[in-house]
C-alpha cells in the first residue's frame, strides 16, 4: 500500500532578487549532485550517466527560463509569489532477477 507525503520547502511572495537566490541555490544543488554522479560513474564504471546528463540539461534550462522570469519581475517592480511542494510515496521495491 502505497502512502503519500507532502512538504511545503518554499512558501510565500519574494522580491526578484530573493526569488534567483532560493530558486538558483536549489537548481545549483541538483545540477552539482547530477555532476556527482555523472564523474562517480565515470571513475566506478567507465561509463557515461546518460540521464543524469539529461537532467542536468533540463535544469540549465529552467534556469534560464527562471532568469527571465526574474528579469521581468524586476523591469516590472513585481514580487514573485513561489510555491515549491515536494511529494515523496513510499513503494515496494521492484525486485530484479539478480536480487531474487
Amino acid at each position: 500500500m502505497e502512502k503519500e507525503y507532502q512538504f511545503k520547502l518554499i512558501e510565500g511572495q519574494f522580491s526578484p532578487s530573493e526569488a534567483g537566490r532560493v530558486l538558483f541555490t536549489l537548481i545549483n544543488s541538483k545540477v552539482n549532485f547530477h555532476n556527482l554522479e555523472v564523474f562517480s560513474n565515470q571513475i566506478r564504471f567507465k561509463e557515461e550517466d546518460h540521464p543524469s546528463k539529461i537532467r542536468i540539461k533540463t535544469l540549465l534550462d529552467t534556469s534560464e527560463y527562471i532568469k527571465e522570469l526574474i528579469k521581468e519581475g524586476s523591469l516590472k517592480d513585481m514580487e514573485l509569489k513561489i510555491d515549491g511542494v515536494i511529494q515523496i510515496v513510499l513503494i515496494p521495491k521492484v525486485k530484479s532477477e539478480l536480487n531474487v
